[in-house]
């Protein structure tokens, strides 16, 4: 049986959730870094073709403008390193180094100050200091937030704002301001681009916190339905899970199954109550997969049976002929196990279908999923026929009709007599 995960265990699984959820927006922002730069490469490549003048003004060097060319070709070749390494990080479900991080940060928010130092060479720095390369910087930031990271979008403001005012203040005879007032100017800049990767860096925050949220939040269900699908189907669990409170109850047409072993309280009274349980919970582990499989839910056991439904919780059209291929499995699988097994079991399954009241019954303080109505407690009788019959497996008509090629070999037993009811019902037999 399984056991309910510890808080270790949780706790494991909630970081390791997180990890990949924070690689994986790594991921998107080192995707959209290689965009970009193919952008900027492919605008480029264009303006040179089909406009060279304007190329020419701002690249007066054909050196210069294919060095740029290098520079984006070489960022691009670094990221894409840096795409299959966190590809390889989520497949083998590890992180990535923090001082890797901050090595591509300062790889990365580099590239616009190279571009900004080989332009000031061509057009000056009053010029090139105005165009679009310190803009680049903020590209750097935005994506910044996706690394979920404080510290490392304030680190990729403050390598850009430090290398942005290095840079204005390359040429400057003197850093004095009473000469050189421009130092404002470029403060003011340098600063409001680390201000910008600042808060960059609290909207990284804020999402990892919604991520961890979301995370901690679904960690959270699935505890519950693991811990509450040990107990009712998860089937169930996943209906209950959608209507919450609700008292919802509808009438639908389901196939109800009763399944018991023949004799088992006979033979279990020479056995420990440990022997006992290990045999039904084999017996019920064989049963209940093949069950799930053609798309029924164990609605309750009942000592040494159990309560099937089909149809119910989730409503299918299929209903009769799913449980008649299911039980027709299960009686095979029994029979392929008892030859192996010390202590056979012989099984009996009833299956009638009809209209059910479905839905949670019980006090206020204490519910359970059913179905109730005449539908199954005929079931149950065509079930507890098989001791009559020596049969292992009986239907009802409707069952048969509704089954069609499923139910074509079913054997008729005729009109029968079936305790509690005082009319004769149509029984048939499948092998």
């Amino acid at each position: 049986m399984a056991e309910a995960a510890g808080p270790a265990d949780a706790s494991a699984e909630f970081n390791a959730a997180l990890m990949r959820q924070t690689l994986n927006t790594e991921l998107l922002r080192v995707q959209a870094l290689i965009a970009t730069a193919l952008i900027f490469l492919a605008i480029s490549a264009v303006t040179d073709v089909f406009e060279p003048r304007i190329v020419q003004w701002i690249w007066p060097s054909t050196v210069g403008v294919l060095a740029v060319y290098g520079i984006i070709a070489a960022f691009v070749a670094f990221e894409t390193l840096v795409l299959f390494r966190i590809k390889s990080d989520i497949r083998h479900g590890r992180d990535v180094p923090i001082v890797w991080r901050y090595v591509s940060v300062l790889v990365e928010t580099s590239l616009p100050t190279l571009v900004l130092m080989m332009q000031i060479e061509g057009i000056g720095p009053d010029k090139a200091l105005g165009f679009g390369a310190p803009l680049v910087y903020f590209i750097f930031i935005i994506l910044s937030t996706l690394r979920l990271d404080f510290w490392l979008s304030s680190f990729t403001g403050l390598v850009a704002a430090a290398e942005l005012l290095t840079v204005a203040l390359l040429d400057r005879p003197s850093i004095d301001v009473s000469q050189n007032p421009e130092i404002y100017y470029h403060g003011e800049r340098s600063f409001i681009i680390f201000l910008g990767g600042i808060l960059a860096g609290a909207v990284g925050v804020q999402l990892r916190r919604q991520f961890a949220a979301s995370i901690a939040a679904a960690s959270a269900r699935d505890r519950v339905t693991d811990l509450f699908g040990q107990h009712v189907s998860p089937q169930v669990v996943e209906r209950l899970m959608k209507e919450g409170t609700a008292e919802a109850r509808d009438i639908r047409e389901v196939a109800v199954m009763f399944v018991d072993f023949r004799g088992f309280t006979a033979a279990s009274r020479s056995k420990t109550p440990q022997e006992i349980v290990e045999r039904l919970d084999g017996a019920f582990a064989v049963l209940v997969d093949i069950l799930e499989r053609h798309g029924g839910i164990v609605n309750k056991f009942l000592g040494d049976g159990f309560l099937a439904l089909f149809g119910a919780p989730f409503e299918t059209r299929d209903a009769a002929p799913q449980a008649v291929a299911a039980a027709r499995e299960m009686v095979e699988a029994m029979d392929r196990v008892n030859v192996t097994s010390s202590w056979p079991l012989r099984i009996g399954i009833g299956i009638h279908l009809g209209e059910v009241v479905a839905g949670s019954v019980g006090s206020p303080r204490r519910k359970e999923y059913t179905v109730i109505g005449d539908t199954v407690n005929f079931a149950s009788r065509l079930e507890a026929l098989n001791k009559e019959f020596g049969s292992h497996l009986l239907i009802s008509r409707e069952v048969r009709d509704a089954a069609g090629d499923g139910a074509r070999d079913a054997v008729f037993h005729g009109e029968v007599a079936v305790r509690g009811y005082d009319r004769r019902f149509e029984v048939w037999q499948l092998q």
